[in-house]
């Protein structure tokens, strides 16, 4: 192994520690500053159901999974946004350690494609999720599809770019 490969290897754990150093610190700030967010979750998880969802045409509907009273997981919704934002600003910051370390493309393309779509999770939590309705759960679910495929091309635009 040569020396600059020897750099980039020490540099890539370094990152990979500061990553999952920030992710546990992120983590225990978002459970430490939410008072009782474990019975939150818990809460929510008791409170998923099946519901009918109006899907095709009129008098057709689907059952799908949901709480049943999402407007009551507010607080629950409040700090997965809080989250998303705080693991997007890591990501970004992992990102900046990337480019820096010179990492191999495919780690770069992976970290820009990882703060994407956390700051796209924390925006469609904060339009869909925090309103509260059943329509906003199963739009959340939808529009995260849409920005699996968004933080995928993001990706591709990375590779492309470094060719």
């Amino acid at each position: 192994m040569n020396q600059n490969q020897e750099a980039r290897r020490h540099g890539e754990g370094f990152i990979t520690a500061v990553a999952f150093g920030g992710f546990l610190i992120i983590l225990g700030l978002i459970f430490t500053l939410t008072p009782g967010l474990w019975q939150k979750v818990t809460d929510f998880f008791n409170s998923i159901t099946t519901t009918s969802f109006p899907f095709g045409g009129p008098g057709s509907s689907i059952s799908l999974v949901a709480p049943a009273n999402p407007a009551a997981h507010k607080m629950l919704y409040t700090a997965l946004l809080q989250f998303a934002v705080a693991f997007g600003i890591l990501q970004a910051i992992i990102l900046g350690l990337r480019i820096w370390a010179h990492s191999k493309t495919r780690r770069i393309a992976e970290t820009l494609g990882n703060a994407v779509f956390w700051f796209g999770a924390a925006i469609l939590v904060n339009v869909f999720l925090l309103t509260g309705t059943l329509s906003g759960w199963f739009e959340f679910w939808a529009a995260l599809i849409v920005l699996v495929g968004i933080s995928l091309i993001a990706r591709a635009i990375v590779h492309f770019a470094r060719r």
